[in-house]
């Protein structure tokens, strides 16, 4: 079994992401080192993509790929290295093979499956702000779904019905597998749709888009349907992205209530 990482730099790794998944739809293993950000993948000879695709995927961030060969525990340390999740001492987001605990929602996510287990510092803090909203419940929106985490976790919090949009439908596959998982699958359905060319955006009082700048600009500019949203929920940036991002979305009348920051990434809870 071989490990295939590709280290590139913090500020450009999202991007990055998003070309990987294209190659290796699974998923990656994802690590912080300072400034520098590692993507791995597992896999036998001849499974792992080619080195000139990754070089590609990375661009101008690309600091180095190396390809290591992993010791027979290797499963049992991929297991170690995905661990449950306390957020807001409300929601337990743990991988299947941890054991739940009773006093918290239970959120159980496949890091197997698909594009965020909860882990990366932009989901953690969507969940945070997804949990200290004062009222739970109604329709909602979450825009970007990856593997669902943050539709399940809407769900258990008491909202619903939920729709989940991706443009990858491994997302959408992942989302339908993971709300069925968590005993949620009445309250969410998901399908696909593309940002850049699906016109206005399905509406909801709650949306949560955990997406990059340039997406997250998008969404500003496209708008919703009507009736607009009351509250949003937004992640993916950079600290210093999201003074921009609040000024995008106020022509729509949206403004800051909240903003959380962590390991160098921004939410913020945006209302109207």
């Amino acid at each position: 079994m071989l490990r295939l990482a590709i280290r590139v730099a913090r500020q450009d790794a999202d991007l990055v992401l998003a070309e990987l998944l294209e190659l290796v739809p699974a998923g990656v293993e994802e690590s912080e080192d300072g400034d520098v950000i590692e993507y791995a993948v597992y896999g036998a000879p001849g499974e792992l993509p080619e080195l000139p695709d990754l070089e590609a995927a990375a661009g101008n961030a690309l600091v180095s790929v190396s390809t290591t060969e992993v010791a027979d525990d290797w499963a049992e340390r991929w297991r170690a290295f995905h661990q449950p999740l306390v957020i807001a001492e409300r929601i337990f987001v743990r991988p299947p093979w941890e054991e739940p605990r009773a006093e918290l929602l239970d959120v159980v996510i496949d890091p197997g499956q698909a594009f965020g287990t909860g882990a990366h510092a932009t989901t953690r803090l969507c969940l945070e702000l997804l949990a200290g909203l004062p009222n739970a419940g109604g329709p909602a929106l979450d825009l970007g779904s990856g593997s669902g985490v943050l539709a399940v976790a809407a769900a258990k919090l008491g909202f619903g019905p939920i729709v989940a949009l991706d443009h990858e439908v491994e997302s959408v596959r992942a989302t339908l597998e993971n709300a069925a998982v968590n005993d949620v699958a009445a309250s969410i359905s998901a399908e696909r749709f593309d940002l850049l060319r699906d016109g206005r955006i399905p509406s909801a009082p709650l949306v949560l888009a955990n997406l990059l700048r340039p997406l997250l600009l998008c969404v500003a500019r496209v708008g919703f349907d009507e009736p607009l949203p009351q509250t949003l929920i937004l992640s993916g940036l950079l600290d210093h992205e999201g003074d921009e991002i609040v000024a995008a979305f106020a022509p729509l009348g949206f403004r800051q209530q909240t903003r959380l920051n962590d390991a160098g990434w921004t939410a913020l809870l945006l209302t109207r």
